[in-house]
């Protein structure tokens, strides 16, 4: 499959949301910087709607091995939607080496203190994103606590899309590369509100 070719355009009813996302993700990218205790800063960002069915296919397909990081946003009195960050694993143990402060290629795998890092990083980022959000919308917005998985794309993602597909066909991917003056990571937001959250 073209995947470029089943890649759409945001609608122009979706321009604004998308901005919001945008900068909701790059407030989230920020927060970084008082774990890393240096200035994280996004270098490059790429917005896009994809329908729900194909994201596994942005990451090698189903079967191929991802790191995620997995939180519920809740709003009024239910869940508001879903926000997870999708790392290729090598990405992820380099960014941990980054916010630890250790030399790249230091981290191997995903033991207790990597997983603890990679949370501490949901927690942050989800904090930052939903902050902006909630700005926005008017509503209060929080986080659950960070679910961190490493498995193949179809084993982590298919039963969250399964839900979203109940209520909407696409949703927006977020692409970024962002990082340090010395070291940078891309990663893959996917940013999952029900219609509650975007009617505010």
């Amino acid at each position: 499959m073209d995947l470029k070719k089943e890649i759409k355009e945001i609608d122009f009813a979706d321009i604004n949301m998308a901005q919001i996302f945008g900068e909701g993700v790059n407030n989230a990218i920020e927060g970084l910087s008082q774990m890393a205790g240096r200035e994280v800063k996004v270098v490059r960002m790429d917005i896009k709607q994809v329908h729900v069915k194909d994201i596994p296919d942005l990451f090698g397909g189903p079967e191929a091995l991802i790191i995620a990081i997995y939180l519920e946003i809740f709003g009024k009195a239910n869940a508001n939607g879903h926000m997870i960050v999708v790392y290729k694993p090598e990405v992820a143990f380099g960014l941990v080496d980054l916010l630890l402060d250790q030399p790249n290629g230091t981290t191997k795998e995903l033991t207790d203190m990597e997983t603890s890092t990679l949370g501490e990083v949901g927690n942050i980022m989800g904090s930052f994103f939903l902050n902006y959000l909630s700005d926005i919308t008017g509503q209060r917005l929080k986080p659950s606590p960070p679910a961190v998985m490493m498995d193949m794309a179809g084993a982590v993602l298919d039963a969250t899309l399964a839900n979203i597909l109940a209520y909407c066909d696409e949703t927006f991917v977020v692409d970024t590369v962002f990082g340090t003056n010395d070291r940078q990571v891309s990663g893959t937001f996917l940013i999952i509100p029900d219609p509650s959250l975007e009617a505010g």
